[in-house]
């Protein structure tokens, strides 16, 4: 990866440019059988459609304050990225009535609607479903998101040492997440190849490490798994060999 990048917007377009057809989120979901692989190039392409939803449409700006109440997803690492790309503030798990936006899953709706702001809903249904009945109060992601555009680019330039990220109580600015998840990447020996899976949870700085920010960084994959308890250790282990995964965290 470029060693000058100092956003995760900034580390993903350098994916994009090395390498836009391999892996880079593999998502389990052990409830449902569910997989879904996304290379660098559609994932950028979901992340570039969401920032254009974002900033367009729910009229974000840099440095608004966007509580994810999002488990951990393939979904859920878009909207982090494309926080990214526009310059809002994830705030993890965040309380939406301090929140400008808020985008809830199928169990935080009724939290959600503490937030006086715009707000999606994500039915994280399989292949980025709708919801059966729109949610009262939100706007159904699956329904807004197809007729974005392909491409973004930001009003304003990001500025890298604004505020980025916050999780587990504690704010990083994009290029204080960007050093940390390299660091944290080469702790874990964690490379350009390298396929991670990790069954953590979004909710700490670790599962967002190891789950998206720490491959991205490295110029690894992510092998993301929800439910992974469902999982036998037989089932585990053919799971490690057929991904081809280097690391388990």
């Amino acid at each position: 990866m470029n060693a000058t990048d100092r956003t995760p917007a900034d580390l993903l377009r350098s994916a994009l440019a090395a390498d836009p057809g391999r892996p880079l989120v593999t998502f389990y979901d052990d409830a449902t059988g569910e997989r879904v692989e996304l290379s660098v190039a559609t994932f950028a392409n979901w992340v570039a459609k969401t920032a254009n939803l974002l900033q367009g449409d729910l009229g974000a700006e840099p440095g608004d304050r966007l509580a994810l109440l999002l488990p951990a997803h393939w979904q859920s690492a878009v909207w982090l990225l494309a926080c990214a790309s526009v310059g809002v503030v994830a705030e993890v798990d965040g309380d939406p009535a301090g929140a400008d936006l808020v985008v809830a899953g199928p169990d935080a709706l009724e939290r959600g609607l503490a937030c006086g702001g715009e707000r999606v809903a994500l039915a994280l249904r399989p292949l980025g479903g709708r919801f059966p009945q729109p949610p009262a109060g939100y706007a159904d992601y699956a329904v807004e998101v197809p007729g974005q555009g392909d491409r973004f680019a930001p009003f304003v330039p990001v500025d890298a040492d604004g505020p980025g990220l916050v999780v587990g109580g504690e704010e990083l600015s994009y290029a204080q997440l960007t050093t940390r998840a390299r660091e944290d990447a080469a702790k874990l020996g964690i490379g350009p190849g390298s396929r991670v899976l990790t069954g953590l949870g979004y909710d700490a700085w670790e599962g967002l490490c190891a789950g998206l920010y720490g491959p991205l960084a490295a110029g690894g994959s992510v092998v993301l798994c929800r439910n992974l308890d469902r999982l036998s250790a037989d089932a585990l282990a053919q799971r490690i060999e057929s991904e081809r995964v280097t690391h388990t965290v």
